[in-house]
């Protein structure tokens, strides 16, 4: 595999944007926990081989199970998520797949017990960046492999404060 475009050294003021909402994220009271469930889902939907990689990598650095990583595709069909992660995953379903879903009221209505206003907002911008970060690794073909547990932490603490 032979990447298109290194869109870490094309575009590193975007790439330093992008880690500073990672960074805020990772403070919010989402959880590492939940945050990797989310990117994870999103991942598969979106076919990204690098984001899936990093991630499962940072989930099991986490403690994350094995069961769970196997079978979050098929999340609805097991006993092994609670109804905050099940909200979670249904709501990062019906975002990445906005065009399809027009997200429903009936899921926001669900999503809606388990969160509050401002860990919605959180975990919608959470759904939307890992979204941004497939859509630049699945065009530019970032080769999966390289990525070792922690590196994303040491990203974030390297990005400086954006300026615009």
């Amino acid at each position: 595999m032979k990447p298109r475009i290194d869109s870490r050294r094309s575009s590193p003021k975007v790439r330093q944007h992008l880690l500073a909402i990672e960074a805020y994220l990772h403070q919010s009271s989402l959880g590492a926990k939940l945050l990797h469930l989310v990117n994870i889902r999103a991942s598969q939907i979106n076919g990204c081989a690098h984001c899936l990689d990093m991630h499962t990598q940072e989930a099991r650095a986490d403690g994350e199970s094995e069961q769970r990583l196997h079978t979050l595709d098929a999340w609805r069909d097991t006993p092994f998520f609670d109804d905050r992660e099940r909200a979670a995953l249904e709501w990062t379903e019906a975002v990445t797949l906005v065009a399809d879903t027009r997200v429903p009221d009936e899921v926001y209505e669900r999503v809606r017990q388990h969160f509050t206003e401002q860990e919605l907002m959180d975990l919608t911008f959470a759904v939307a960046i890992i979204n941004t970060w497939n859509r630049l690794n699945v065009a530019f073909r970032t080769v999966p492999g390289n990525y070792r547990a922690g590196m994303l932490k040491d990203w974030i603490a390297g990005a400086e404060t954006p300026r615009a």
